[in-house]
């Protein structure tokens, strides 16, 4: 039997530090305050954090309780009334980025989580012009 991405990550409590740590970051670190704002002008952090789990777990090949709450995992309308740049997914990123080597989470699995989380984010990229 072939393991989900989120078995290779380490499970769901594996998952949960992971989202935790990237959103301590983001709420902490001086060049994530693009991030800080725009999460701040929807339903915050605690809302958010809470979310992005739900959404990874079945994006990653574990449950889908994203799925099972709101019957949909569309990226973009999910953030179709965020104003997102370039610049915005990139910071996103490089923090998904820092909290993965935090946590000496690597391997191919990773990799490929990466470079998922890399084209997600860039079609996302709306300029600042929302719906």
């Amino acid at each position: 039997m072939t393991q989900s991405a989120l078995d290779q990550l380490g499970g769901e409590p594996a998952l949960k530090q992971l989202v935790e740590h990237f959103y301590d970051l983001v709420e902490t670190l001086p060049d994530t305050h693009t991030l800080r704002d725009l999460h701040m002008d929807g339903h915050g952090f605690a809302h958010t954090r809470e979310e992005q789990f739900d959404f990874l777990s079945g994006f990653l090949g574990g449950r889908q309780y994203y799925m099972e709450k709101h019957r949909h995992m569309n990226v973009r309308e999910i953030h179709a009334h965020v104003p997102i740049r370039t610049e915005d997914a990139e910071t996103w990123l490089r923090t998904w980025d820092h909290a993965l080597a935090d946590l000496n989470l690597e391997g191919s699995h990773v990799d490929r989580m990466r470079a998922t989380l890399q084209r997600v984010a860039m079609i996302l990229v709306n300029d600042g012009k929302v719906a």
